[in-house]
């Protein structure tokens, strides 16, 4: 178990911290679409995306259609509009930069599927914070 003194958090004017999300998108019907120019095209977009949100992107791959991301946020942001940000922001501008490409895919002005999947990840495993939680000492009186 990594010792909760050796992990690294941020800190805020008013919480220390340290959340981080998984984050996965999927293309409208799962159209093979993002090839490595779009690719890395994307990773720019989430990257520039995530500083405006004080939040930063520590993982980011995918594949033909779809994406995975590892995003660290500040606790005063919330999940679901950071997400929705993410995929309207990196939508249009990849409509508009690989606008040829992207139309041999979609008639409609689509790039992402209106779901995505998002789960809580961190340092340690939920049984390790169980049983870092259950060891802490019960005041006697």
């Amino acid at each position: 178990m990594i010792p909760f003194s050796a992990m690294t958090y941020n800190i805020g004017y008013r919480a220390v911290y340290n959340l981080n999300i998984h984050l996965v998108l999927v293309t409208k019907y799962r159209k093979k679409v993002i090839n490595q120019p779009i690719l890395k095209r994307l990773q720019e977009i989430f990257e520039n995306t995530c500083t405006k949100w004080r939040s930063k992107v520590t993982e980011f791959n995918g594949e033909s259609d779809y994406i995975h991301l590892v995003i660290n946020y500040p606790p005063d942001v919330e999940v679901s509009k950071l997400v929705n940000n993410l995929k309207t922001v990196s939508s249009r501008l990849i409509r508009k930069e690989f606008q040829e490409h992207v139309n041999r895919f979609y008639s409609k002005p689509v790039f992402w599927t209106g779901a995505y999947f998002v789960a809580s990840c961190g340092g340690v495993t939920l049984e390790q914070l169980k049983s870092y939680v259950e060891k802490q000492s019960t005041p006697s009186n």
